[in-house]
C-alpha cells in the first residue's frame, strides 16, 4: 500500500501475496512502520514457496505539519484583548469562554478569569495545536484623601492603590502639595501594568475668621478691671 502522512508521523506499509518478504530497509516482515521526513519510495520483494519473486513499490507522501503560533496577553478585568494565530490555514479555538468566535485566525478574548485556550491549526490533512494564556488582573482601585484647609495654607494629597500616578496638575508622584485659593477638585490617574483607574480629591478651602476687638478700653488704675 501507498499512503500519505503528516511530517513527524509514521505509516504502516503492508505487503501481501507472497510467503516471504524483503524490504529495501532490511525488514523481512510483511508489515513495516516507517517515518520518512519527505516523500519516499519503498521496495518490497516477495517470494513464494517455489522460489518465484516479484517486486512492488510503496510511496509514502509526506505533507508538512503546520506550526501554530499564537500570542498570550494580560488584561484588566472587563477589558478585551486580541489573539492572533498563524502558521496554518484554518483554526479552531477551545474553550469558547469569553471568545468572540471559535474559528478564524483572529479572535477577541474577554474571559471572566485567567483562561488557557487551545488552538488547533489545520493545513490540508495535517493539524497541530498551540496554547494561549489570557491572564486577567483585577481592576485597580485608586485611593486619595480630601482634606480641608484654611485659605492661604497648603494641603498634601496622597494617592494609593497603583504603581504609577499622574495628576491633572502635572506631577507624576503619589504625593503632591497644593495651595488652592478656593475649594478645588484634583484628579489622579493610577496605572499598574495595563490597568488604569482614576479618582478625585476635593480640597475644601475655608476662609479665615474675621476677628474684631476694641482698640481702646480706656485707662484703669491698678487693681481695676477693663473689658476687652
Amino acid at each position: 500500500n501507498s499512503t500519505t502522512i503528516c511530517s513527524g508521523n509514521s505509516a504502516t506499509l503492508t505487503a501481501s501475496g507472497a510467503n516471504t518478504y524483503s524490504w529495501n530497509t532490511g525488514a523481512t516482515s510483511s508489515s513495516i512502520s516507517v517515518s520518512p521526513g519527505s516523500i519516499t519510495i519503498y521496495t518490497v520483494t516477495g517470494t513464494n514457496t517455489v522460489g518465484c519473486t516479484n517486486v512492488k513499490t510503496a510511496t509514502v507522501t509526506v505533507n508538512a505539519t503546520p506550526t501554530v503560533s499564537v500570542n498570550s496577553a494580560a488584561i484588566c478585568s472587563g477589558n478585551p484583548t486580541t489573539l492572533n494565530a498563524s502558521g496554518a490555514t484554518t483554526y479552531s479555538w477551545s474553550p469558547g469562554t469569553g471568545l468572540s468566535a471559535t474559528t478564524g485566525s483572529t479572535v477577541t478574548a474577554n474571559p471572566p478569569g485567567t483562561t488557557v485556550y487551545t488552538i488547533t491549526g489545520t493545513a490540508g490533512s495535517c493539524t497541530s495545536t498551540s496554547t494561549s494564556t489570557v491572564t486577567v488582573v483585577a481592576n485597580l482601585t485608586v485611593t486619595v484623601n480630601s482634606p480641608t484647609i484654611c485659605i492661604g495654607s497648603s494641603a498634601v494629597l496622597s494617592a494609593g492603590g497603583a504603581s504609577t500616578y499622574t495628576w491633572n496638575t502635572g506631577p507624576t508622584t503619589s504625593t503632591i502639595s497644593v495651595s488652592p485659593g478656593s475649594t478645588t477638585v484634583y484628579t489622579v490617574n493610577g496605572s499598574s501594568g495595563s490597568c488604569n483607574a482614576s479618582n478625585t480629591a476635593t480640597v475644601t478651602v475655608v476662609n479665615l475668621p474675621s476677628v474684631t476687638a476694641n482698640t481702646s478700653a480706656g485707662t484703669i488704675c491698678s487693681g481695676q478691671n477693663a473689658t476687652l
